[in-house]
C-alpha cells in the first residue's frame, strides 16, 4: 500500500504540467544557448562556457539523485517484478519473448542504419570538412585516447563468463548495471523457489527499498525543467549551429532512421496490443520529453515505469520488463551506431564488403545489448567497433561534435522500445493475476 501510494504521488506529478514546463525549458535552454554560442559573438567563449558549466549544475544534481537510487531501485524493481510475476511458466515466457523482441528490433534497427547510410551515403564528399573541423579546438582529437574502449583482446567465451558478477561488491561500486540485473534475476529467480514464509522478510525489504527510492525520484522530478533548460542551453551554446548545418548529412541520416524506427515501435504497439500512437504518446510524453533532455535511459526509469501502468501494464510486468529493457533493448543505439560506422568508412575512403557489413550489423547487435543507459557510453563501443573493422577513427571529432544531440535522440527512441515491450507483454502479467485470483 505504500509503494502505491508513493506512486501515487509521483504520477500525479508526472501528469499534470511536467510536460509543458520540460518543453518550455526546452526551448528556452535552446534560445540562450544560441545567444551564448560563438555564432551570436555575444558573450567571450571563455564566459560562455562558465555560464554554461552554471546552467547545467541543475540537470548534473537532477542525474545525480536519480544515479544514487538507480541501483537499489533496479534491484528491488526486478526481485518484486519477478516474484510478483505469477507462476515459472509465465515467467519462462515473459523471458523468452522480451529476449526475441530485443534481438529483434535491435537486428532491424542496425540494418535499417546500414540501408539508408548505404543508400544516402552522408559521408562521401566531406573530406575537406574532416580536415578543417578537425583542426577547430572543441574537441581536441587527443581526446579520443581518454574515451573507454573494451577490451578487444576477450574471447567470446569470455565475455560469456564476464557477465556473471563475480564480486557484486565491485560491480554496484563501479555502478556495472549490467552485473546488477543479472544478480537481480538470479536472486529473484531463487526467491521463487524458497517458500513464501521464509522469504517474506526479504521480500519486505524489497518493498521498502523500493518505496524508499521512488520517494527519492518524485523529489528529483521537482527539478527535471531546471535540469532540461540548463543541459540544452549548455549543449546549444557548445555545439553551435555552423557544426550542426556542417554535417547535416550524417545528422539527418540519423534522426530518418531513428524517425522510421519510432514509426515501427508505435505500429508493433497498434497491431499487437491494439494500443493506438496517440494514447500510447499521451501516456509517456513528458517521459520521453525527460528522456531526451538527459540522455539516460537509466535515469528515465522510473518514469517510464509509471507510463507503462498508465498504458494498463500489471506492476509485475512493469517492475521486470522495464529495468530489463533500460539496460539491454538498445535498438536506438545499434541503429546510430550503424549509420555512424558507415558514416566513417566514407570519410575515409573505407570500402566495406558485404560481409564486412554484416558483421558490423552482428557485433553492433551483440555490443548494444547490456550497454550501460548512460550518455556518452555510445561512442566507446563505437571506436571498438571501428577499430575491429579497420577504420580509422580520427573522423569521429566530428561525430563527437554532435554526439550529445543524437543521444539525446536515440534515448527518447530506446524508451520508446522499452514501453512497447512492457506493453506487449501485459497480457501475461493480467492472466497470472488472474489465475492468482
Amino acid at each position: 500500500m505504500q509503494i502505491a501510494r508513493h506512486r501515487f504521488k509521483l504520477r500525479v506529478w508526472i501528469t499534470s504540467r511536467l510536460w509543458a514546463q520540460v518543453m518550455t525549458g526546452m526551448v528556452l535552454g535552446f534560445g540562450l544557448g544560441l545567444l551564448l554560442s560563438d555564432a551570436t559573438g555575444l558573450v567571450a567563449p571563455e564566459t560562455a562556457e562558465v555560464v554554461g558549466l552554471w546552467l547545467a549544475v541543475p540537470g548534473r544534481i537532477f542525474l545525480a539523485l536519480i544515479a544514487m537510487v538507480l541501483i537499489p531501485l533496479i534491484f528491488s524493481s526486478i526481485v518484486g517484478g519477478l516474484t510478483g510475476a505469477g507462476s515459472p511458466e509465465e515467467l519462462r515466457s515473459v523471458g523468452l519473448r522480451l529476449a526475441a523482441f530485443i534481438l529483434t528490433t535491435t537486428t532491424i534497427a542496425a540494418a535499417i542504419g546500414v540501408g539508408l547510410a548505404r543508400w544516402l551515403q552522408p559521408g562521401t564528399g566531406l573530406a575537406g570538412f574532416s580536415r578543417s573541423f578537425t583542426r577547430a579546438d572543441p574537441p581536441a582529437p587527443d581526446a579520443l585516447a581518454d574515451m573507454p574502449v573494451a577490451d578487444a583482446d576477450a574471447t567470446l567465451p569470455d565475455r560469456i563468463v564476464d557477465i556473471l558478477p563475480s564480486n557484486p561488491t565491485a560491480a554496484i561500486v563501479q555502478g556495472d548495471m549490467l552485473a546488477v540485473v543479472v544478480l537481480a534475476l538470479l536472486v529473484g529467480i531463487s526467491v521463487t523457489q524458497v517458500q513464501r514464509e521464509r522469504a517474506a522478510p526479504f521480500l519486505a525489504l524489497m518493498d521498502a527499498l523500493l518505496s524508499i527510492s521512488m520517494n527519492i525520484v518524485k523529489w528529483a522530478m521537482f527539478l527535471a525543467p531546471f535540469a532540461v533548460f540548463g543541459l540544452m542551453a549548455q549543449l546549444v551554446m557548445r555545439t553551435g549551429m555552423e557544426t550542426m548545418l556542417g554535417i547535416s548529412g550524417y545528422v539527418g541520416t540519423v534522426l530518418l532512421g531513428l524517425s522510421g524506427l519510432l514509426c515501427l515501435y508505435l505500429s508493433v504497439a497498434l497491431v499487437f496490443a491494439r494500443v493506438t500512437p496517440l494514447r500510447f504518446l499521451q501516456a509517456s510524453g513528458s517521459n520521453l520529453l525527460l528522456a531526451f533532455s538527459t540522455s539516460s535511459s537509466s535515469a528515465v526509469m522510473p518514469v517510464t515505469i509509471q507510463s507503462a501502468r498508465q498504458l494498463g501494464v500489471p506492476e509485475s510486468i512493469a517492475n521486470l520488463v522495464v529495468p530489463l529493457g533500460a539496460t539491454m533493448n538498445m535498438a536506438g543505439t545499434a541503429l546510430y551506431q550503424a549509420v555512424a560506422i558507415l558514416f566513417l568508412a566514407q570519410l575515409s575512403g573505407v570500402d566495406l564488403s558485404p560481409v564486412q557489413v554484416a558483421v558490423v550489423v552482428g557485433t553492433l547487435v551483440a555490443s548494444s545489448i547490456g550497454a550501460p543507459g548512460t550518455p556518452g557510453v555510445s561512442i566507446a563501443i563505437l571506436i571498438n567497433v571501428a577499430t575491429s573493422m579497420g577504420i580509422p577513427v580520427e573522423g569521429m571529432v566530428i561525430i563527437l561534435g554532435v554526439d550529445r544531440l543524437l543521444d539525446m535522440c536515440r534515448t527518447a527512441v530506446n524508451v520508446t522500445g522499452d514501453l512497447v515491450a512492457a506493453v506487449l507483454f501485459r497480457a501475461v502479467g493480467q492472466t497470472g493475476s488472474q489465475a492468482a485470483a
